[in-house]
């Protein structure tokens, strides 16, 4: 036995792909090769060689490239990109190559001229994060950079990287000659780039970032966050104010942003910031409104009480900020906007607690959330917002497969939303979530869809509620109504709604039945980049590819959908496809899926 010593070194490691690889393959492999053949000669090559690069290997749609600067590295992307976009100019959309370049600095293992290793795993995962047209880069590789170019950056937050242990932190690089890191003529369905300014909204719009957590104790947190939500969800109940979802607020979260870059990503004219300090039985509130186009202060308070008072204190936040930027808004409005509560603030607590753990659902977070709500719902019976979340949490359940008693499972749907009816009218976002559970749970989506517009009726900024609209336009054969409002509700969660998996199935097939097949497919190949076993992704793209005569790439995603589900097949499409209320969009999704050869 011999012992071998493991080359290593530090090294700028840039991993770039195409997107869309599958769709262009499939729509004409002979011009996409010849076109990837092309730009490499022309643009990558030239570029990797005069940066110092040394590129490491190539696959059908991709490139790893070693630098010993992260600088050149950075600067090498910037240019290809910039090339890139010169050579899209005036090229139609559905055959226009798109390069997603990221980059990461870390250690690697050199063996035989190729390199492995996590610097070399994270640099993919960083890629595969990007966005089309654009260059993300980790943490450790904007260090390296920042101060020695004249690049800007946007800090993206921590991500969660497949495969990858710890989140990592994501900036994406922006130079003054790349106009754009997105595709100015995409489709009126995509949404904008969050490099891109969000143009403002026809009426005072605001966002609610995380207020500071001031107690001293890290598990007050949860607490800091709650207050935020319920002063979201208070803002939004006025119908003359445009307001940013919770999801896309708390992505800055732990940061101290630019305001004016806030505005711009978000697109609102107004921030509000602030702290929460919990001490005992006192509580108090600080915020600060900003005017993010000029970054004044419109204005600051403080707001203390006992901790008995933290709704009444929630309600002159929201008052305060109301009538600041709204002045005209009547009184009346405001007095309909407080809110009406459990009365009991430990079943609010049990709630806030229970948040955190629905972000992303799985079979442990609902574990640890369902008990916290059953007891919220214990302290306080007639908390409705407790009782819509339980009834969504049974939704996540079977979404996740771990129904072992449908019937009672059901049944406990059906006597939530009973309850949310009775006690919730007045509560959109109860209203919704048990709209959601009726829906998907027990497939009633007439009742479902009354529920969630009487919720848009009181709430038009509640995201969740448009979103869930946008599923059941699709299974009622409305597909146009279903973009219009998938599409309203990722421009209210602008930064988590294009990336939210759901709604991007959602678009998939609204598009599907709207005949755009290329449409769907790309975004059906967003939700395949975040989970490339997702049954619905699948589905969706192999009928759109089968419909839009793109064969060969219909009868390979066949096959990776048999790959991953064998019992799939012709005879079991109606149960997994949904409940669509109309035969012709059920046969239709069925003949897509015979088309790309799925076994009877």
């Amino acid at each position: 036995m011999t012992d071998e010593r493991v080359v290593r070194r530090l090294a700028a490691v840039l991993a770039a792909d195409v997107a869309g690889y599958s769709r262009l393959m499939g729509r004409d492999e002979e011009r996409t090769l010849a076109d990837l053949k092309s730009l490499r000669k022309i643009l990558f090559d030239p570029a990797i060689t005069a940066h110092h690069g040394r590129i490491v290997k190539t696959t059908g749609d991709g490139m790893l490239v070693e630098f010993a600067s992260a600088v050149d590295a950075a600067r090498c992307a910037i240019e290809v990109q910039r090339g890139m976009a010169a050579q899209n100019a005036g090229v139609s959309q559905d055959v226009r190559i798109e390069f997603r370049i990221g980059i990461h600095v870390g250690d690697i293992i050199i063996d035989d001229n190729d390199i492995f290793g996590d610097g070399v795993n994270i640099a993919a995962r960083v890629e595969n994060e990007c966005e089309p047209g654009g260059v993300y880069v980790s943490g450790n590789a904007f260090e390296q950079i920042r101060g020695k170019t004249k690049f800007e950056f946007d800090d993206l937050g921590e991500r969660t990287l497949k495969n990858i242990e710890r989140p990592v932190r994501l900036y994406s690089v922006r130079d003054a000659n790349l106009s754009a890191t997105t595709t100015t003529e995409a489709a009126s369905t995509m949404p904008s780039n969050a490099n891109d300014p969000l143009p403002l909204p026809d009426k005072p719009s605001i966002a609610v970032l995380p207020f500071q957590n001031m107690s001293g104790d890290p598990e007050q947190e949860y607490f800091a966050d709650g207050m935020v939500e319920d002063v979201i969800t208070a803002l939004s109940r006025f119908k003359s104010l445009f307001v940013i979802a919770r999801n896309s607020s708390f992505s800055y979260k732990g940061k101290s942003p630019d305001i004016r870059q806030v505005g711009r990503e978000l697109g609102v004219r107004y921030v509000l910031e602030g702290s929460v300090r919990k001490a005992g039985s006192r509580i108090r509130i600080t915020g600060q409104l900003i005017d993010t186009s000029t970054g004044a202060h419109l204005w600051a308070d403080r707001f203390d009480g006992a901790l008995e008072d933290v709704f009444e204190l929630q309600d002159k936040v929201t008052e305060k900020v109301v009538t600041a930027i709204a002045p005209r808004l009547e009184q009346a409005e405001i007095d309909r906007s407080k809110r009406k509560t459990a009365g009991n603030l430990s079943a609010y607590d049990c709630y806030l607690r229970s948040l955190p753990y629905l972000q992303l659902p799985s079979k442990q977070s609902l574990e640890e959330a369902m008990p916290l709500l059953r007891r919220a719902i214990e302290l306080g019976p007639e908390f409705a917002p407790a009782y819509g979340l339980l009834a969504q949490c049974y939704a996540y359940r079977k979404g996740a497969g771990l129904v072992s008693s449908p019937d009672e499972e059901n049944a406990e749907v059906a006597r939530l939303a009973r309850i949310v009816l009775r006690i919730g009218q007045d509560d959109a976002a109860a209203l919704s979530s048990a709209g959601w559970a009726i829906a998907y749970v027990l497939r009633d989506l007439p009742h479902a869809q009354s529920l969630v517009d009487r919720a848009l009726s009181m709430n038009p900024n509640l995201a969740h509620a448009w979103g869930i609209s946008g599923w059941i336009n699709v299974w009622s054969g409305n597909p146009a109504v279903a973009v219009e409002h998938l599409t309203r509700a990722m421009r209210h969660d602008p930064l988590r709604g294009r990336h939210h998996v759901s709604l991007q199935n959602a678009m998939a097939h609204a598009l599907f039945f709207l005949d755009k097949y290329d449409e769907s497919m790309a975004w059906a190949e967003k939700v395949l980049r975040e989970n490339s076993e997702s049954h619905p992704g699948l589905r969706i793209f192999t009928a759109s590819a089968a419909f839009a005569n793109m064969t060969d790439t219909a009868l390979k995603m066949c096959a990776r959908l048999h790959a991953i589900d064998p019992e799939f097949r012709m005879s079991r499409v109606a149960s997994y496809l949904g409940p669509y209320q109309k035969p012709e969009f059920l046969e239709k999704y069925a003949q897509g899926l015979r088309l790309a050869g799925l076994p009877e």
